[in-house]
């Protein structure tokens, strides 16, 4: 059967991948791949694996930074993109005035742009910015929601790479002509995204692979154009409308962070370096569930080999039944494994797709790593105290969670959050364990309560609330007589249980009582000094007004507008006697120049501030 591997469009490397991905090669050394990581030990726990890979990626976080320096393209791929390269050269002359002209088009200056707008922008950008809108659309802590998910609706249509040229790379990368490399190489491309495609070989040893090639001049075509995008995101405001508030998003910033990442994805060693990492530390048995293993000696920045597998994805569900598979153990072994990966190790796929997973020999395999998410200890214990909290309705303890996942703002409002919460909890009350309640759903819900609150949470419980909701939508799909659920719930609740230590809490509680007990026996002389100072006229009471962010700010808009337009009438009036007088110079008419420029301003000024009014009611 042939192998219907795609390059999903919406590869993404994260900044949580950036952060914590295994080691980079050496930034002089194009065709090395990634470091190896470290074999794990025979009876290492898998705390202990995740913790030494994360501190020797922070001694390697400053190199992945360094620029790389590009490798001189070989005689032959010059010959072959002759004509592409002086196109290229003559068409970045214009480049800025055709960029200027689309966001003309879409009227970015009238009012920001609107989820729709963004995207058609993008789409007549072109694909590259097809590609920075879909890696976009995965970063809702960069982008509002309803950004996000209109972005990804952008779809690719591009021309497969001429045989020839991904040949020509493979050789200019690799040092070796294509026959000496691999014994059959299908010029038929499995897959074609605006970055790279992807091409059927057999190596001289007789293994099956495929290997992934990146377009020529991709790389400095798009940095070409962040240079120009973000010349252009300074004109443009994009604004989400959230209860009734405006939210100006800073493009420049979004812009800067996506940079990083698309510099990422252009390496394609960090997308082997997922891939290794995956294989070495979140397949517990080969023999229920793996992933392809990299090839390292066909495997640089501009090319990446992996083992071929011989299968069809989770999507083709009748010719899985035809092969005799049984689909309730393929996915009780995925979603096993998948909870391994976020509760175990802290990594996890984050893009887990029914193109994502292939099934061969009755073995399901996980695929294509550009999109990998990332979580720590302290996240995961986060959302264990919320799931307990939400079973045992414990109001206080879900906002104390709530406000540790982020960071909160001045306009938080613990009140109203609390309010809030008990809403939630109220639907949520009927919940007696965890196989009750619809996880991706609690997620959610928990997400949009932190975000109209002003807590911002990092990117990693977005990825994971987005990948648990895939996964949900996979074995609902493939086998939805399975208890997905329940499977998380036991291995939840029993991670639960080994990380209680008895000891440690009861020699907290004891300690609590201790300082209660102390605290007790103040009460007497406190209130007696409290009357005292009443009696004395001493006492006072400080309060706080809280819940009057909003409106006190709302009318200082107002104050400042109405006085905007009060000045605007006074200009007015003045350049009205101005008008009259003998000031030189004068127009034909006679009328002064200056009176003109009073008037004309003050009327300017006039509509600025009536728009202003009229918005804000």
């Amino acid at each position: 059967m042939s192998n219907k591997k795609k390059l999903d469009e919406k590869e993404l490397v994260t900044p949580e991948v950036k952060k914590q991905k295994v080691e980079a090669a050496p930034a002089k050394e194009e065709k090395a791949p990634v470091a190896k990581t470290k074999k794990k030990p025979a009876k290492t726990p898998a705390k202990n694996k995740i913790e030494t890979k994360t501190s020797t990626k922070k001694k390697e976080k400053v190199k992945a930074k360094e620029p790389k320096a590009e490798k001189p393209m070989g005689e032959k791929l010059k010959q072959l993109l002759d004509k592409t390269i002086k196109e290229t050269k003559k068409r970045s002359k214009t480049r800025l005035a055709e960029m200027i002209g689309i966001f003309s088009a879409h009227n970015f200056y009238s009012n920001g742009l609107t989820p729709h707008e963004l995207r058609t922008t993008l789409e007549d950008l072109g694909p590259t910015y097809v590609k920075i809108g879909q890696i976009m659309s995965s970063r809702p802590d960069l982008l509002p929601e309803s950004y996000c998910k209109e972005l990804e609706k952008l779809r690719q249509n591009v021309k497969p790479l001429d045989p020839e040229i991904a040949k020509a790379v493979i050789e200019d990368e690799i040092g070796k002509p294509i026959n000496e490399i691999y014994s059959e190489f299908r010029d038929k491309p499995l897959g074609s995204a605006s970055i790279g495609q992807a091409h059927y070989a057999v190596l001289k040893d007789g293994t099956k692979v495929v290997t992934k090639v990146q377009r020529p001049l991709i790389g400095d075509m798009m940095r070409k154009d962040f240079v120009l995008l973000k010349k252009l995101a300074k004109l443009v405001n994009v604004v989400s409308s959230k209860d009734s508030e405006d939210q100006v998003i800073d493009l420049v910033s979004v812009i800067n962070e996506l940079e990083k990442v698309t510099e990422e994805e252009l390496d394609f060693r960090v997308e082997a370096s997922n891939t290794k990492f995956f294989k070495e530390n979140c397949i517990e048995d080969e023999n229920v569930i793996t992933c392809p293993t990299v090839i390292d000696e066909l495997t640089t920045s501009k090319i990446f080999t992996m083992t071929y597998v011989d299968g069809c994805s989770l999507g083709h569900k009748d010719e899985l039944i035809a092969q005799g598979c049984n689909l309730n153990e393929i996915g009780t072994a995925i979603v096993n494994n998948f909870v391994h990966q976020i509760l175990d190790v802290g990594t996890f796929h984050a893009d887990p797709h029914q193109g994502n997973i292939m099934v061969s020999n009755k073995k399901p395999y996980w695929i294509d790593f550009g999109m990998v998410g990332r979580i720590s200890k302290k996240e995961i214990d986060l959302i264990q105290s919320m799931v307990l909290s939400v079973i045992t309705s414990d109001t206080d303890q879900l906002i104390t969670v709530i406000m540790s996942m982020g960071a909160t703002s001045p306009k938080t409002n613990p009140n109203k959050l609390a309010t809030d919460v008990e809403i939630f909890l109220s639907k949520t009350s009927g919940s007696e364990s965890l196989a009750d309640m619809d996880m991706s759903a609690m997620l959610s819900e928990v997400m949009d309560l932190a975000a109209r609150h002003h807590i911002k949470l990092p990117g990693s419980y977005t990825l994971l609330a987005r990948a648990v909701l895939a996964i949900e939508g996979v074995i609902e799909q493939l086998c939805p007589e399975l208890n997905l659920l329940k499977l998380i719930s036991d291995k939840l609740m029993t991670r639960i249980k080994n990380n209680i230590d008895f000891r440690e809490t009861l020699l907290g509680a004891g300690k609590g009582a201790l300082a209660t007990s102390k605290k007790a026996i103040q009460i007497p002389n406190l209130a007696a000094d409290s009357l005292s100072n009443l009696n004395k006229g001493r006492l006072k009471i400080n309060t706080e007004l809280t819940g009057m962010e909003e409106p006190l700010a709302a009318g200082r808009g107002i104050v400042k507008n109405v006085v905007l337009a009060f000045m605007s009438c006074i200009l007015f009036l003045s350049g009205s006697i101005l008008a009259g007088v003998n000031i030189e110079p004068k127009t034909t008419n006679g009328m002064p120049y200056i009176s003109i420029i009073i008037l004309t301003f003050a009327t300017a000024l006039g509509i600025y501030s009536v728009i202003r009014l009229l918005k804000k009611k």
